[in-house]
């Protein structure tokens, strides 16, 4: 867990660098425009709340779900498939695609958003598909592999949507 936020903090970091850095050449002058970095900044404010409200209702949504007995924080034993999980595998990792947009949004780098962002969440598909598909296959075994079958990565049906952003409790 530990080496997943420190892999985030350097994306975000390298993100915002990069992007100024490479905004120089290709965008010369844009962080003088004023009204840019307005728009950009309420466009990534409204993209973090989104982030925010899939992270909290996924999050919510394991805690409900995917505990029996007694686990770490942030600890799972129960394959999920309520929720958005019904419709997809990886719901809280589309709102954490939208994370590094948000940011770039933010300090209103358009390399950042343009061509950074989107190498980032290549790098998280990526990271999906070699580090966390073998860990919840290992977890889970042949519920897993049945549920593969079963579901997509992503879905961006009404009903899903709909899921993802329902308010979850915390009761069980």
């Amino acid at each position: 867990m530990k080496f997943r936020i420190i892999v985030w903090i350097i994306m975000l970091a390298g993100g915002i660098a990069g992007g100024y850095s490479i905004d120089s050449v290709l965008f010369p002058g844009i962080h003088n425009k004023f009204y840019f970095h307005i728009v950009c900044f309420l466009v990534g404010l409204f993209v973090l709340f989104l982030v925010m409200k899939i992270s909290k209702n996924t999050g919510r949504t394991l805690a409900k779900y995917g505990r029996k007995g007694e686990l770490k924080r942030m600890e799972t034993n129960v394959l999920v498939k309520k929720g958005a999980y019904k419709y997809m595998r990886h719901p809280m990792h589309l709102g954490l695609f939208l994370f590094p947009v948000a940011i770039a949004c933010l300090v209103a780098s358009p390399s950042f958003i343009l061509i950074i962002s989107p190498a980032e969440i290549a790098f998280m598909l990526l990271m999906i598909k070699i580090v966390e598909e073998p860990e919840a296959i290992s977890k889970f075994g042949n519920l897993y592999i049945e549920y593969k079958k079963e579901t997509p990565w992503f879905c961006f049906k009404r009903e899903c949507l709909n899921e993802l952003f329902k308010s979850v409790s915390h009761n069980k």
